[in-house]
């Protein structure tokens, strides 16, 4: 098998792509072969050595994949050699096969391609667990998604439009912000030339967002806060601007606002028949058309560092998807 390998988590110079011995297959795990894999933000993070998820090198970065099932490990039941299923896995997806427990693995219906099914269960995971179950987001609501054009971002667009909200998509470009309009975003704000305060407040009528989601953090997590609606709830969704922001704790109190943390990982580990529900209900959005990945391009596998190079740029609407 080939895999791209990463000897120090320093950056994307300390990553290679080179032949590498099959990993052995314990009990309770499948060996799968990968035929697509998708970059998540922590993907960078983790072979920058940025992320709390810090694995001893040398190791294979790649969190989320699919593939076809080679080889079923002793006590799986459910799976069989041939299985389409796809998978966050955590490390590994970078890569032309990949070992992974069999729990972790999500049968695919014949309907859904390798590359869609490779970039929908982090983003749709987390986004459906932050809105529908952290902030309870109710029909009629005006939800606010700030870097709206990335993975989570379209997701969170899909899902909450489905659940029946008001969405005002944030991004970074006039361009961006065209493309989330042509997704269904009721209203966009391009806060790289529009003052955020005063653009909620416009389309709001000065009531603010019921939910805020946020997975930039950052400079914008201040202002969005100081525009949230009465009992509105603000979901910390992760950081990808690469500061954590330190809000002051009045501001809760003087809005009457929850502040939430968001960590579909964990949920899915400490609550794993809530987890196989949400991803039942995913998939069924997925096959009545509501959910469908926005995937910005396809590339080769061997093109990693360039995928990588165009995440850090923000320069991605939706998901990059690699293909071995």
């Amino acid at each position: 098998m080939h895999a791209w390998i990463c000897d120090h988590p320093l950056g994307l110079d300390a990553l290679r792509w080179a032949e590498c011995p099959a990993p052995a297959l314990p009990a309770g795990h499948l060996r799968v072969r990968i035929r697509a894999a998708s970059l998540n933000f922590p993907d960078l993070l983790i072979v920058q050595g940025k992320y709390q998820l810090k694995p001893t090198p040398p190791f294979v970065p790649g969190l989320e994949f699919a593939g076809e099932v080679l080889q079923v490990g002793d006590g799986v039941k459910g799976f069989k050699p041939g299985d389409r299923v796809a998978a966050f896995g955590g490390l590994g997806g970078f890569a032309t096969e990949v070992v992974v427990p069999a729990v972790l693995a999500l049968p695919l219906p014949p309907e859904f391609g390798f590359e869609a099914a490779s970039a929908f269960i982090c983003t749709y995971a987390t986004s459906h667990h932050a809105l529908l179950d952290r902030a309870a987001l109710q029909p009629g609501e005006t939800v606010l998604i700030l870097g709206a054009a990335g993975g989570v971002g379209t997701a969170a667009l899909q899902i909450a439009k489905a659940a029946g909200a008001r969405v005002i998509a944030a991004a970074s470009s006039a361009a961006k912000c065209e493309r989330l309009a042509a997704l269904g975003a009721d209203a966009t704000i391009n806060y790289s030339h529009e003052d955020l305060r005063e653009a909620l407040k416009r389309l709001t009528g000065g009531t603010g967002p019921d939910v805020i989601y946020d997975p930039v953090g950052g400079d914008l997590a201040e202002p969005a806060f100081r525009s949230i609606a009465w009992r509105g709830r603000y979901l910390v969704v992760g950081f990808a601007q690469g500061q954590i922001p330190a809000l002051p704790l009045n501001l809760p109190l003087l809005k009457g606002a929850s502040l939430v943390g968001v960590f579909w990982g964990e949920f899915a580990k400490r609550e794993p028949a809530a987890n196989r529900a949400l991803l039942a209900e995913l998939l069924s959005g997925h096959a009545q058309g509501q959910y469908r990945p926005i995937i910005d391009s396809v590339l080769p596998m061997t093109e990693l560092p360039a995928a990588f190079a165009r995440l850090a740029a923000r320069d991605v609407v939706g998901k990059l998807v690699l293909t071995t």
